[in-house]
């Protein structure tokens, strides 16, 4: 390697993403339902606990029962009128989709791709699938990406819905069927010592997100956010790691990007997650 090539390493090596501290700001909420108005408005009081971090009780809810719209059409319409900063639902709405681990239904899937706001999915109430924690509050809430560094929004979300005293976990799954698949391709390269290049690069991988985690706990601190910050980095089978997480770590909400500014479809490695993560709530943003 060149000299000049060893210092345009090093140089990238230390140009490190900063996290920015930015406060999440909750006043509309708009709460989705395929039940009666009477039905839905009983579940505000539950939901207002189970939110209380982004919700002191300032929080204006407007409620949709099944009455309130026909049509998918309809609906977005009604969300316009509203312009919630939040919208809560539950997966296949006005279905009977919940009966099979397939899909969130149409109303969902368009829902969260035509409109700007966040999407709280909640567990299907009739589906029975919902851990014995799920819905009761956000002390314990993980940031989904499969790469952290640099991004403070995600974040910030993940912070703003974890309640005073809580764990924000923040966490990094490297897929180690995608990192296998560049090192076959390397191991056929004879310029480079396919060993010396998979440790180094699992170490690279690995060291980013860790040093982004690590800049965001210092963040927090500073802020004095009444919050502890957690993290998991680690290279794996993504579904198998985070359905192993929650389980263990009693995760209250799963933060995720849904929206992909390159597609119309939702994020390619988010829907198999939402899919098939029914068991607690996931923030859709």
């Amino acid at each position: 390697m060149t000299n000049l090539n060893t210092f345009e390493s090093v140089f990238k090596a230390a140009d490190k993403p900063v996290f920015e501290y930015a406060p999440v700001t909750v006043n509309r909420v708009l709460l989705v339902t395929d039940l009666t108005a009477d039905e839905a408005g009983a579940m505000v009081p539950q939901l207002r606990e189970f939110l209380a971090a982004i919700d002191d009780g300032h929080c204006k809810w407007q409620v949709l029962g099944n009455g309130d719209y026909g049509n998918v059409r309809e609906l977005l319409d009604r969300v316009e009128q509203y312009k919630p900063d939040l919208i809560v639902s539950w997966r296949h709405l006005r279905s009977e989709g919940w009966k099979w681990p397939f899909g969130l239904g149409e109303y969902l899937d368009v829902l969260i791709q035509a409109t700007t706001a966040p999407v709280i999915i909640l567990p299907h109430p009739d589906a029975g699938l919902a851990l014995p924690h799920s819905v009761k509050n956000t002390d314990r809430v993980m940031a989904m990406t499969d790469h952290l560094a640099g991004d403070s929004r995600l974040v910030n979300a993940t912070l703003a819905f974890t309640h005073a005293g809580g764990q924000c976990w923040l966490t990094h799954v490297e897929s180690d069927h995608d990192f296998e698949r560049y090192i076959e391709v390397i191991s056929k390269i004879p310029s480079i010592d396919t060993e010396d290049a998979r440790a180094t690069i699992k170490a690279q991988l690995l060291k980013e997100p860790r040093d982004f985690i690590g800049r965001c706990r210092e963040v927090v601190e500073a802020q004095k956010l009444p919050i502890e910050v957690k993290e998991l980095v680690t290279t794996g089978h993504r579904m198998s790691e985070y359905r192993r997480l929650i389980e263990e770590q009693e995760i209250d909400l799963l933060v995720m990007y849904a929206r992909d500014d390159h597609q119309l479809a939702m994020h390619g490695r988010t829907y198999p997650l939402a899919v098939e993560l029914r068991q607690i709530p996931l923030l859709m943003l």
